[in-house]
């Protein structure tokens, strides 16, 4: 009785001391998003950049942020470790020897540094890549790629941390909110597959299925309650709207501010939020209603509606056209298939996360 009086006196002493620093990473986190989706604005309907403005800021300062908070912990569990101190897993999970034991790691925490540090190193390739060629016109550069993989494993990172605590209040909105985050950011890594030959098929289209439904379902499974995946879709849903209206009016509120003229072509549709699918909510629906089948199904029936809708969405924003029936059934199939491996993986996911939480004791019970 005692004892275990003693355990959850510990545990409740340490989540003010897991909040705090979680915070501080998902915080940094949603800067770096806030930063990505004025800098593609920028990029769209204003064009040149140099390393130091506004938007670059935000990314960094995003990065600078998560990364000291995960430096903090990793110190202070080093230290209470040599002083030999339990360490309590509900912190970022279990601690892990790093450089030979040297320092004691919380794993989350670890996975959230390394994303921070490695920005930090293709920061100073981007930097040095400015010097040589003076501003970017377009986002994808060599070192922005580095950046944006380096801030996804960030995002992973803050995923983890909160995952470790879902059995508290805190940990089970960070899971939501961290992942509906990293969702809202990988639609940018997506477009990486704009090089692919696009024939018969949309390859972005595909990608952004699987990545939707492999999220939403690692989501879920994370946080291991029934509405999981619609809390996610919601949480990305607010995203999208509120940067639906801030990333034209930052673009063009900075523009003024430095004195650079507006491209004549813009059409004023915002670059990142329009990426994001608008039928993640009914995604979302088709998973919890099909949460009891094979994870693949499932899957399967949230690549297709993404799939699906996208070009629907394409013409409502864009007032594009709709593509070729060959393109869209081709894109259809894919999205499908793609969509039942992002369900098996995320759904295998979610168990990798659950598994990151300190095991219950039941001997006192």
């Amino acid at each position: 009785m005692t004892a275990s009086m003693a355990t959850s006196d510990t545990a409740a002493r340490s989540v003010p001391r897991g909040v705090v620093p979680a915070g501080f990473v998902l915080g940094g986190t949603m800067l770096s998003l806030v930063g990505l989706t004025w800098d593609i604005q920028w990029h769209t309907d204003v064009g040149p950049d140099t390393f130091f403005t506004m938007p670059h800021l935000f990314l960094y300062s995003g990065s600078a942020v998560a990364g000291i908070a995960s430096l903090v912990v990793v110190l202070m569990t080093t230290a209470a470790q040599r002083r030999g101190r339990d360490i309590n897993p509900i912190v970022g999970g279990r601690a892990v020897g790093v450089f030979g034991r040297t320092f004691s790691a919380p794993v989350g925490y670890l996975i959230s540094g390394i994303g921070a540090a490695s920005f930090l190193l293709y920061g100073l390739w981007d930097q040095w890549w400015h010097s040589l060629y003076g501003f970017d016109a377009v986002i994808a550069s060599p070192p922005h790629i580095g950046l944006l993989l380096s801030i996804s494993i960030t995002m992973v990172g803050a995923v983890m941390i909160f995952a470790v605590a879902r059995d508290h209040r805190w940990g089970m909105y960070g899971t939501v909110g961290s992942a509906a985050v990293l969702l809202s950011f990988s639609m940018v890594t997506v477009l990486g597959l704009q090089a692919l030959p696009r024939g018969t098929v949309n390859p972005v289209n595909i990608g952004v299925a699987f990545m939707s439904v492999l999220i939403l379902i690692m989501g879920a499974g994370a946080v291991a309650r029934r509405g999981g995946a619609l809390a996610v879709a919601l949480v990305v849903a607010v995203i999208q709207a509120v940067f639906w209206w801030f990333s034209p009016w930052a673009a063009e509120v900075y523009a003024d501010a430095t004195g650079l003229p507006m491209r004549d072509y813009i059409d004023g549709v915002p670059a990142l939020p329009s990426m994001i699918p608008m039928c993640l909510l009914i995604v979302a629906l088709a998973v919890e209603v099909l949460g009891k089948v094979p994870a693949w199904v499932a899957g399967a029936a949230g690549g297709l509606i993404v799939t699906a809708c996208a070009p629907l969405q394409n013409m409502l924003v864009h007032d594009s056209s709709f593509p070729r029936t060959d393109t869209f059934i081709l894109t259809l199939v894919l999205g499908a298939v793609f969509g039942a491996l992002a369900g098996i993986l995320g759904r295998r996911f979610g168990q990798m996360l659950r598994h990151l939480a300190p095991a219950k004791d039941t001997a006192n019970a």
